[in-house]
Order: structure tokens, then C-alpha cells, then sequence
């Protein structure tokens, strides 16, 4: 598990690789990850937006922004976490993720809290490094 903590937000994330929606012999590799994001201020915190980057093992760089996650804008209280399942796919046996996501105070102060940086690895290629 890869975990980032920024201002009171700690961001979990565990990434699992599905063989069985691969297809390796048509470069199309398939990972999903599990989130955690849980705020350990003193406030409650909305989450409003994402930016991730999808990097594959040819350095191919993809940037994804948008509102929320999987269609959520959660507001999460002090001591309470929200978790969310997603996916993403590569051309690559491996690559690797980061981002960050845009928060927003009770009290109107917005922030990024960072999603470390997590491999996203296949028993067809190297381990990746990041």
C-alpha cells in the first residue's frame, strides 16, 4: 500500500493487476486501484476535483482531470475516511500513477492533497521505478 498525508489528508492507495482482463499478446494490460482518503483534521473537507498521471513503461504520459471520483464530490468529516474503487488500463506490462485531488475547507480555503506515486506492475514486465 502507498500512502501521501498533506494537510490532513491521508491518501492510501492500493493497486491490484487483472490478468484476466489482459490481454498481453495485444499490449492491453489492466489494473485496478483502492483509495482511501481520510481526513485526519480538524474540519470537514469536500473533495471537488482530480488530476492523475498515467505513465506507461515507454515514459507515455497521460493526464486525466475532472470533478470528483467515480462521480462523487464526498465531503469527508474529522476522522472519517471515503473509499472508491477504479481502474485503469495500459499499453504497457507496467507504468505508474500519481496525482493529487482538489479539496475544499468548511471554511472555503482550497488545497491539493497528493496521491503518492504507486506502480502499477505485471508479472509480464519489469518492476517499475518511480
Amino acid at each position: 500500500m502507498y500512502a501521501q498525508e498533506t494537510k490532513g489528508v491521508v491518501v492510501r492507495v492500493e493497486p491490484h493487476f487483472l490478468d484476466e482482463e489482459s490481454e498481453p499478446e495485444d499490449n492491453r494490460f489492466f489494473w485496478t486501484y483502492s483509495v482511501e482518503i481520510e481526513n485526519t483534521g480538524a474540519e470537514p473537507i469536500q473533495l471537488v476535483g482530480r488530476e492523475w498521471r498515467i505513465t506507461d513503461a515507454k515514459n507515455r504520459t497521460e493526464i486525466v482531470r475532472g470533478r470528483g471520483v467515480v462521480g462523487e464530490e464526498p465531503v469527508i468529516e474529522p476522522g472519517q475516511s471515503f473509499r472508491y474503487t477504479s481502474a485503469a488500463p495500459l499499453a504497457t506490462a507496467s507504468g505508474f500513477m500519481a496525482g493529487a485531488y482538489t479539496m475544499v475547507s468548511q471554511g472555503g480555503d482550497h488545497f491539493e492533497a497528493l496521491i503518492p506515486s504507486f506502480a502499477l506492475d505485471s508479472p509480464y514486465g519489469a518492476a517499475t521505478r518511480h
